[in-house]
């Protein structure tokens, strides 16, 4: 049975890698699992891209995703996961979701931009900001905290097929301890809290909560469009659904893509070769970093691998 601190880990785990993966989800051809050779690599390495809300199942859809794990002697992702669970992390997350003293959510927004919000939420959960209990929970979280848990609410509401305790991207650091290998992380959790929950200013946050509110078909079908594209493993699919704009202020900024996404990818290049020519490594890490001219399939061949889909 879950703790109320394991549940409210498990929930603030999901909200980093919705932010992470919605941040980066860009183009890329239609596999998952890519095979990282050549550049003096004694054995190849590989990188899956990976969704947090798949079920562990899809692992078993992935060609030639159960060899890839065999031939590696260890895997990385984006977080090592061993350090999400312990109380300093649990503690510098919850601090970073929630508003400076002082401050609440009708505080930031005004009366109408409230009566929006709430009724956003009882559309969607069937109760608002009028309830005590859900405002003791909800007001005091920063907009960007709320609007990813309303996000993965409404996921859940939709599918109806989520298990927090067996996530698709904890699956692969999990069978690595399993089978005695190494784990490792490309990132930290003070890095990912930093980038993901405080990288843009409270203004800015409101503004992307209200265009959640705002625009919910809208959202909605951007979301569903993803969600099918990744089990259809079909990734140009996920372009075509984040290619979507509504050509005003909702959209992406390019300096937030940079943070969240091609600095990122820019910085984990640097890291990978080390890493690869250490041991033979699986890097489990969200799928929009995979993709694009920015992105870590075509960084990696720049920097001289080959970089090939798995098919079998």
């Amino acid at each position: 049975m879950l703790t109320k601190t394991n549940k409210t880990h498990i929930i603030m785990k999901r909200i980093l890698f919705i932010l992470s993966f919605a941040a980066a989800t860009l183009c890329a051809p239609a596999q998952l699992l890519y095979k990282i050779s050549g550049q003096g690599l004694t054995s190849p390495s590989y990188i899956i891209g990976t969704y947090h809300l798949a079920p562990v199942s899809f692992v078993d859809s992935i060609p030639g995703m159960h060899q890839a794990i065999a031939d590696c002697q260890q895997v990385y992702g984006e977080l090592m996961m061993e350090e999400m669970f312990g109380p300093d992390s649990l503690a510098m997350m919850q601090q970073a979701m929630m508003l400076p003293d002082g401050l609440t959510l009708d505080s930031l927004l005004n009366a109408d931009e409230m009566n929006r919000l709430n009724a956003y939420m009882k559309n969607l959960m069937g109760m608002d900001m009028t309830n005590p209990l859900l405002a003791q929970q909800m007001k005091k979280m920063t907009p960007t905290a709320l609007s990813t848990t309303l996000s993965l609410l409404s996921f859940v509401k939709k599918s109806g097929n989520f298990d927090p305790m067996n996530g698709f991207d904890s699956y692969f650091q999990k069978e690595a301890v399993k089978q005695g290998k190494g784990v490792g992380g490309l990132e930290t959790m003070a890095f990912q809290v930093k980038t993901l929950l405080k990288g843009q200013t409270l203004e800015r946050q409101k503004e992307l909560l209200m265009c959640l509110v705002d625009n919910a078909e809208f959202m909605d079908k951007m979301s569903d469009g993803i969600v099918r594209a990744f089990f259809a493993q079909d990734l140009d699919a996920i372009k075509k659904a984040m290619d979507m704009k509504m050509n005003s202020s909702c959209d992406s900024r390019p300096e937030e893509e940079a943070s969240l996404i091609d600095n990122r990818n820019a910085d984990w290049i640097t890291k990978m070769p080390a890493i690869m020519a250490s041991k033979p490594t699986l890097f489990a890490v969200g799928a929009g970093h995979l993709p694009g001219e920015k992105g870590v399939l075509h960084l990696l061949r720049q920097a001289g691998y080959t970089v090939e889909g798995v098919t079998k």
